[in-house]
């Protein structure tokens, strides 16, 4: 007998499906998230408009400090 033609690789296949589960299972409430902010607030991610010129959540500046200085 030959050897066969395809060879499938069972552990390859899981370890794209649990990334592609997980990918979905992060995506699917994040999306939810996204839309209620946006019919909450009125306005999508990064939207301007003469009336509304800073970001959804606000603005302000920050100092970093570190154990380095």
């Amino acid at each position: 007998m030959s050897d066969p033609i395809v060879t499938f690789d069972e552990a390859a296949v899981r370890g794209e499906l649990k990334e592609l589960v997980r990918q979905t299972v992060e995506d699917a409430p994040n999306a939810l998230l996204e839309e209620e902010a946006e019919d909450l607030i009125g306005a999508d991610r990064y939207e301007r408009t003469a009336e509304r010129e800073a970001y959804r959540a606000g603005h302000y500046e920050r100092g970093l400090t570190t154990t380095s200085g």
